[in-house]
């Protein structure tokens, strides 16, 4: 852990470089097709990520130890809360245009915030809450135009049903991230992200019975690609943080949404529109903001626990 700080740049391009494979997993997925069950892609998302992580942990020596647990309980919750966010992400991700599900989950991290004050008792000041309502005013914009097509049928309803669902995926993955950080106080990193594929890959099995699908070969494949992608994304996000200060790489997260507008055109033809593209710079700016303060309140407390350090 010596290394830790030692090379940002180097955190910024492992960063940089899970986010380009989160999308090359989220554009495989697109690509299987969207009629498959949010189940059964799941599955293949969780199941075939194993394989690079446990390749990795077993490279660092750490396989033997990661199966150690003291908490059995509280992956369990985090696994059925995260396995939740997955589904209802990836039905949204099949039914949207790229760059809007990108946005609408950018939502996150807004959703973060409110849950770390609620049920951590985390102190959030003025500037936090300002910025996490300027956040969902972004959110809002960008939902709006998705959200007034439920009343009508076909395509447009599905993406109604689509933009509502990453919206619940983010609600929900706001709820992981709080469990993650209690199990964070006595599991290793290494312990929590296997047991969250183990878990995952267990519950959405159990879709199985409820219709899923005998897939064709270019669309199996596809699945089975996004897996390794989710699996050495994980790895590429966590090497980042050994290099890095997490207020450092964090706002590199927001490179997604260039790179989807990108992918989304040339890949579905998806062009993004006015609306979509103010509320997303809306919510970009807010989450930016809200890691500047992250930052500085951590160079603060840094500077009181100096200060009031005893002097030899």
């Amino acid at each position: 852990m010596h290394s830790v700080l030692r090379n940002p740049m180097r955190g910024i391009a492992l960063k940089v470089s899970s986010v380009v494979v989160f999308l090359a997993m989220q554009t495989f997925i697109k690509l299987a097709g969207p009629d498959i069950p949010p189940g059964q892609v799941t599955f293949c998302r969780s199941f075939f990520a194993l394989f690079p992580i446990m390749a990795y942990l077993a490279y660092i020596g750490q396989l033997r130890a990661a199966f150690h647990t003291a908490n059995p309980v509280g992956h369990l919750k985090r696994g059925t809360i995260g396995i939740l966010s997955m589904a209802f992400g990836f039905y949204g991700l099949l039914h949207l245009p790229l760059p809007e599900a990108i946005a609408l989950g950018y939502a996150l991290p807004l959703v973060a915030v409110i849950f770390a004050a609620v049920f951590l008792g985390e102190t959030v000041r003025i500037y936090r809450w300002s910025a996490v309502l300027v956040g969902i005013v972004g959110v809002a914009i960008v939902s709006w135009p998705k959200l007034t097509l439920l009343r009508d049928g076909g395509m447009e309803a599905e993406q109604a049903v689509g933009a509502l669902c990453v919206l619940l995926s983010a609600v929900l993955g706001g709820m992981a991230m709080i469990q993650v950080r209690r199990l964070v106080e006595e599991e290793k990193t290494a312990t929590i992200v296997l047991y969250f594929s183990l878990t995952a890959s267990a519950f959405s099995l159990a879709s199985l019975p409820f219709g899923w699908l005998v897939l064709p070969w270019p669309s199996a494949l596809y699945l089975v690609a996004a897996g390794f992608c989710g699996g050495v994304a994980q790895i590429l996000l966590t090497e980042s943080y050994r290099h890095a200060d997490v207020s450092t790489i964090a706002p590199f997260e927001y490179t997604s949404i260039l790179l989807g507008g990108i992918v989304g055109y040339f890949v579905f033809g998806d062009v993004p529109t006015v609306t979509m593209l103010i509320g997303t710079v809306i919510v970009v700016a807010a989450g930016i903001f809200i890691i500047y303060r992250e930052h500085q309140l951590g160079i603060e407390q840094r500077e009181a626990r100096k200060a009031t350090t005893p002097q030899a």
